[in-house]
């Protein structure tokens, strides 16, 4: 079997065998086969697309390239989520604690954020002394006490995810949904939980741009996850605008118990209690959605999530403190309002430019190896169906630099009025599963 066959094969449109796909993953992952095939087939990939059949034994391939986490020791069935990622999204931290203080083990490794995404592992950084690498075996202790751990990948996790990713940011082949699909649910299956909900966003600070297209990756994910016996459902939200009002790290996890709390933005709070009511559902706590929704606001109203996020912290090695009373985190040393320059509603709100503008601020990351200032970041006091009038504050900007007059420009820039009123967009526009 040769690659440069393979790459002709599916060139031409034609379905690889299983043994083929194992060729490939097995060889390129041991590094017998080189980048520049492999990006060759990957582009071949990206024109003539995978079936179904072959998109299932891809993420298998690429799931079994490393370990495969065992969690057949954590008590009742384990929930995971993925999000696709967006600006302002800090849904981990609010929908893991409601969802574990119902009882339901929630084991989930989580990411780092480039660009304009933020990553949930860097925001949990800015809790002073939280560990987000523990080994298997304190992970899966830990979700037994405390129902809920988040960590970082394990190293040997899908290392041909790894290498595949690093060459598909480098040769156009990033925006390809059998490739994005094989990667994500490779890394949610070797991460070894029972059923697994995805939240697929679209819109400006997405990286699919449309409904469409977010409903495709949704559908090819769900298949992967149903061939593989896992119980996959998606929910399809609009990211449009910033989840949320904060943007950057710590700002983002005051903005999270803010909302364990009952006290924040309403946008947030329904994504998660729509996703976790899934969520129950699917880990059998609840026979209906609606009883789920119950359960979930319930551990909001009694301060129970709000403890199942202090004690995931402290097992470990965080300061609880912290989430008791938010004002203890770092403060950037200067909050400048950004004023609007004329009157009207809030038409449009570029999620990306106000992602980026938290990034150069120093709140996220251009190369995977820059330092983050998790002080900084921005606090949206007007968003989409807002009415706004001339030099009322559009946004509070935490920096420790300073604001350019280039960054400034930025953010005005992202704000879009209109004289007409402005209905506030739809958060959820559909549930897959």
């Amino acid at each position: 079997m040769r690659m440069v066959d393979l790459i002709q094969k599916k060139r031409d449109g034609l379905a690889l065998t299983d043994e083929e796909i194992h060729f490939i993953i097995t060889g390129y992952t041991k590094g017998e086969i080189p980048d520049y095939q492999m990006s060759a087939w990957m582009m071949a990939v990206c024109f003539q697309g995978l079936s179904k059949h072959e998109t299932t034994v891809l993420t298998h391939e690429m799931m079994h390239s490393g370990d495969v986490i065992d969690l057949s020791a954590i008590h009742g069935i384990k929930v995971d989520k993925h999000s696709t990622g967006g600006v302002g999204d800090k849904t981990s931290l609010v929908l893991g604690p409601i969802v574990a203080a119902c009882g339901v083990p929630v084991a989930k490794m989580s990411g780092r954020g480039l660009g304009h995404t933020g990553g949930t592992l860097d925001k949990m950084e800015s809790i002073p002394g939280l560990n987000i690498m523990i080994n298997e075996e304190d992970f899966v202790k830990q979700v037994n006490e405390c129902h809920l751990a988040i960590i970082g990948q394990s190293a040997h996790l899908v290392p041909a995810d790894k290498k595949m990713y690093a060459l598909r940011d480098v040769t156009a082949t990033v925006s390809c949904i059998p490739l994005i699909a094989s990667s994500i649910m490779s890394k949610k299956l070797a991460a070894g939980s029972d059923a697994i909900l995805l939240d697929v966003k679209y819109g400006d600070g997405a990286f699919m741009k449309t409904i469409d297209d977010a409903k495709a990756l949704a559908r090819t994910m769900i298949d992967i996850g149903q061939s593989l016996g896992k119980d996959t459902r998606a929910t399809i939200s609009n990211m449009s605008q910033p989840l949320g009002r904060a943007i950057g790290n710590s700002l983002e996890v005051k903005e999270a118990i803010a909302t364990l709390n009952g006290e924040g933005p309403e946008d947030l709070l329904e994504l998660c209690l729509q996703a976790g009511s899934h969520m129950l559902v699917q880990a059998q706590k609840a026979d209906s959605v609606e009883k789920a929704r119950i359960m979930l606001e319930e551990t909001i109203t009694r301060k129970t999530a709000l403890e199942a996020l202090c004690a995931m912290v402290k097992a470990q090695g965080g300061d609880d403190r912290y989430i008791r009373n938010p004002e203890l985190f770092l403060q950037a040393q200067e909050v400048i309002a950004v004023t609007s320059q004329s009157d009207g509603y809030v038409k449009d709100l570029e999620a990306m430019t106000l992602g980026l503008v938290s990034m150069k601020l120093g709140g996220g990351r251009q190369t995977k190896d820059d330092q983050i200032d998790h002080s900084v970041g921005l606090i949206l006091n007007k968003k989409i169906g807002d009415y706004v009038k001339k030099d009322e504050v559009l946004v509070y900007v935490h920096t420790n630099t300073g604001l350019s007059d280039d960054l400034k420009k930025d953010i005005l820039s992202a704000y879009h009025l209109s004289d007409e009123v402005i209905e506030k967009p739809v958060l959820i526009d559909d549930i897959l599963s």
